[in-house]
């Protein structure tokens, strides 16, 4: 069956050419009422925009690129956050009819300069959304601005920062979960760091810090285990912390992969979770709702904030508005059975 073209649209709706063009791009100055007689023509013929054609009339680009680390690079590569960014991103684009392309790279990459200006070069994107860790890394942020293009940091883990950029109240809410953890009569919690190269994961150990001293508990470097976001350093940094002559009665974790490998730990070992160990984790992956016991943890709106920073760019293409500060989305917590009351010998 042939492809419908925009001449079949415009014949179909009765409108010109360059109205049915000015409604695909979303442009101002079209009157409701053919607005709709357009898009139900779309919709009918089943028509979809050629993004080439698209991009030479208009004389800019209708893609928004998502750069991220890749996790397949991973021993056990933690692709939730990878898929809950293109939900987001996608939401946004599609409204827009503007296209998405992901693209993850090695940021430990001594290439992954040349790559990206590369790959900017060719597809010359609207806009770029970057992600954390590479939010953070001066050489990939001079080589997308040394090529002109707009870009949003999501999570970049600063909030001083010259770029605009979204980002959840990491530090915070991690505050909010250790306070709830000592609410619940826990005395020892520890806590597992991620990877430094993730500031935003860091800003979690802070609120950690700082849940502690609200709480009128005594920081320990005994109870901090230095992890890397994986399971498996969930899993080993849970067995060191469980080995202390005195252990935790409850461990948090910068994030739910590695609050997973303390609960199998846990579970090799015999240690009852949450009656004899309560475990939290950060993010609100599938992992955290599917696992068992199902964890408490705290849900970061990362689909919604990538949506935000897809629409920052789509709208600055069309109107050359200003991008400017940090725009926060605030995380929750979502208390499930990982996490109970201290047991009583504690």
């Amino acid at each position: 069956m042939r492809k419908a073209t925009i001449n079949d649209v415009a014949e179909y709706a009765g409108v010109s050419i360059k109205t049915v063009s000015r409604v695909v791009n979303n442009e101002p100055n079209v009157r409701e009422a053919t607005r709709e007689k357009v898009t139900a023509a779309i919709a009918k013929l089943k028509y979809r925009p050629n993004l080439s054609a698209r991009n030479l009339a208009s004389l800019q680009s209708h893609l928004i690129g998502l750069i991220y680390d890749d996790p397949s690079l991973y021993e056990i590569a933690g692709s939730g956050y990878v898929v809950r960014m293109q939900q987001g991103s996608l939401r946004a684009c599609r409204s827009a009819n503007y296209e998405l392309l992901i693209h993850p790279c090695d940021y430990r990459s001594k290439s992954v300069g040349s790559e990206l200006k590369t790959l900017i070069e060719h597809v010359r994107p609207a806009g770029i959304i970057l992600a954390a860790p590479l939010s953070n890394m001066p050489k990939i942020v001079r080589v997308i601005e040394a090529a002109g293009t707009p870009f949003v940091k999501l999570s970049p883990g600063t909030r001083n920062d010259k770029h605009f950029a979204i980002a959840t109240n990491d530090r915070e809410v991690s505050a909010e979960m250790t306070e709830y953890l000592a609410a619940l009569g826990h005395k020892r919690i520890a806590f597992i760091t991620g990877h430094p190269d993730h500031k935003a994961v860091r800003n979690r150990f802070l609120g950690y810090k700082d849940g502690l001293r609200t709480s009128g508990i005594e920081f320990s470097q005994e109870l901090v285990a230095a992890g890397d976001n994986s399971y498996g350093s969930g899993e080993e940094c849970g067995a060191r912390l469980l080995a202390l002559k005195n252990p935790p009665t409850a461990i948090f974790s910068a994030n739910d992969d590695m609050a997973a490998g303390v609960i199998g730990t846990a579970t090799r070992l015999k240690i009852s979770v949450p009656g004899q160990l309560s475990v939290a984790g950060f993010d609100d992956t599938s992992l955290a709702r599917h696992i068992y016991p199902t964890m408490t943890t705290i849900r970061q709106p990362l689909a919604t904030m990538a949506e935000q920073a897809a629409m920052a760019l789509i709208n600055r293409s069309r109107k050359d508005s200003p991008m400017e500060g940090t725009d926060i989305i605030p995380s929750t917590l979502q208390i499930r059975e990982s996490t109970g009351p201290a047991p009583a010998d504690a």
